[in-house]
């Protein structure tokens, strides 16, 4: 490995959610500004799935946005993002590729591990291969990150980012890194966003199979309804646990993205002189919140401190409701876009 130090004058701003914050944050060194919110709107990130048949350290996944790395290849594709994307087998390689990149003063972004980045709290450190970050610099061994989801930037030693970088599990890893060789400054953004907002709700109004799209949220409901009968109190309790875990703890979560959508409509209501979709915005707060509570109720059921009348069935019915209120929002946002 070169000696040679290298600090690329990158901006990191701190995000909500770490493939949308890199976004923004590689967009604005290009000199193409987005706010995080437009970057996932235009990238058609807001999705839901309930899927039994695949299955996270034994237990059914369940996800409220599309799979890791299609909100950038759906961004890039809607605004003309030319991105270099490389993996590798060999670690050596990889790092020479990094280096090579860094020394073109380009910032990097990369996949990681979140259990293997040492800078994080431990508490926040789990088995999660899909964490965006973005390399920006090196100075011998230490190699400088602007992690979206923190307040500042920092530094990882280039063992521990190897570590990170390979991590073994699902996803594997593979050392995948990209970074953009052509961002349009003049991009449409206008027709970007649209076209972003038009995919979200066919995807979530008219996907036929029942465990997708806003027919899912139901289609939980049904199975949660039937975890004590069928698992027992405690596994049940497990999976439950999870599901809390994959809603507010997992990237940015069920409440979190429909905040972040919300936060797009409101960007989209001046940029594309829709003025109702102010109201779409506040519809979508309103159905966040509700996500919100349901993840509280579950969570004191969990924790052993449920309110009289908390019950799985009761949760179930939650998700009904927000079910129904997410079917009818999306319906009416695919016919009036």
């Amino acid at each position: 490995m070169s000696e040679k130090e290298i600090v690329v004058p990158f901006d990191h701003q701190q995000s909500a959610h770490c493939e949308t914050g890199v976004i923004s944050n590689l967009m604005r060194f290009h000199g193409l500004r987005v706010s995080e919110p437009m970057a996932f709107g235009i990238g058609s990130g807001l999705f839901y799935s309930h899927m039994p048949f695949l299955k996270l350290n034994g237990i059914p996944v369940t996800s409220y946005r599309i799979l890791p790395g299609h909100i950038f290849k759906r961004f890039s594709r809607n605004i003309g993002v030319e991105m270099k994307r490389m993996s590798f087998r060999d670690q050596d390689q990889a790092m020479r590729e990094l280096d090579k990149v860094l020394d073109q003063g380009l910032p990097v972004g990369m996949l990681t591990s979140v259990f293997y980045l040492p800078y994080l709290p431990k508490a926040y450190r789990f088995h999660f291969n899909a964490h965006n970050i973005v390399v920006f610099g090196r100075k011998g061994d230490e190699y400088l990150v602007s992690d979206p989801v923190m307040d500042g930037t920092t530094t990882i030693h280039r063992t521990a980012l190897i570590r990170a970088r390979f991590a073994k599990g699902t996803p594997n890893t593979n050392g995948r890194m990209y970074y953009p060789v052509k961002v349009p400054t003049d991009a449409d953004l206008k027709k970007a966003a649209a076209k972003g907002l038009r995919r979200v709700a066919r995807d979530m109004a008219n996907t036929p199979l029942p465990m997708f799209g806003s027919k899912g949220i139901p289609y939980l409901a049904g199975k949660l309804r039937k975890y004590q009968e069928k698992l027992g109190d405690r596994r049940a309790l497990l999976y439950l646990g999870n599901l809390i875990r994959m809603q507010e703890e997992i990237g940015t979560g069920g409440a979190g993205f429909r905040f972040m959508f919300a936060a797009f409509l409101q960007e989209a209501a001046t940029l594309l002189d829709r003025p109702e979709l102010r109201e779409k915005a506040k519809e979508m707060t309103a159905i966040g919140d509700q996500w919100r509570e349901c993840a509280f109720e579950a969570g004191r059921m969990v924790k052993g401190r449920s309110e009289a009348g908390s019950s799985f069935a009761t949760l179930a019915d939650r998700l009904v409701a927000i079910g129904v209120m997410e079917q009818r929002f999306f319906k009416d946002l695919a016919r009036t876009s």
